[in-house]
């Protein structure tokens, strides 16, 4: 059987993502075919052994499941530690520290400005109070209060 007689019987791997198609196939006819034939043994190889990792890691997984319900611990407080574990790995990490110093630093100054305000309205109110036209105001008000019936009377 000649290359165009093979049709869909060919066995030319099959390009990975993003691989050069015609580089696989001119790989592909550069090899002998003793050398194919070892790579599909290595092939047939490699998928056996991840298929027997894939049996010992369920096989652990379940182990794994069954101490943890032997040593009462259920999803909940495994769900709290990661959550905790994330949250102190999150807190140790440069870019955290930074953000919390420079918010630190950001509510100091504004705590500052805040107390800056607060004096120059404390000042300006005490300037108003001792103004002459507040205290002749205060005057008649305190007049007022002696004497509420005299404002009837004019």
């Amino acid at each position: 059987m000649d290359r165009g007689e093979q049709g869909l019987l060919r066995t030319d791997p099959v390009p990975e993502e993003g691989e050069d198609v015609a580089a696989t196939i001119s790989a592909t006819e550069t090899l002998s075919e003793e050398e194919q034939e070892e790579l599909r043994r290595e092939l047939a190889k490699v998928e056996e052994e991840i298929q027997t990792l894939s049996q010992v890691l369920a096989a652990k997984e379940k182990h794994l499941a069954e101490i943890k319900r032997k040593l009462g611990i259920n999803s909940l407080q495994e769900l709290k530690q990661n959550i905790a574990k994330g949250w102190q790995d999150m807190t140790a990490t440069s870019a955290y520290k930074k953000t919390s110093e420079t918010l630190s630093q950001a509510g100091q100054k504004a705590s500052a400005a805040f107390s800056s305000v607060g004096s120059v309205i404390t000042k300006k109110l005490e300037d108003v109070k001792n103004s002459p036209t507040f205290k002749s105001f205060e005057e008649k008000v305190e007049n007022l209060k002696a004497h509420p019936f005299s404002i009837l009377s004019t």
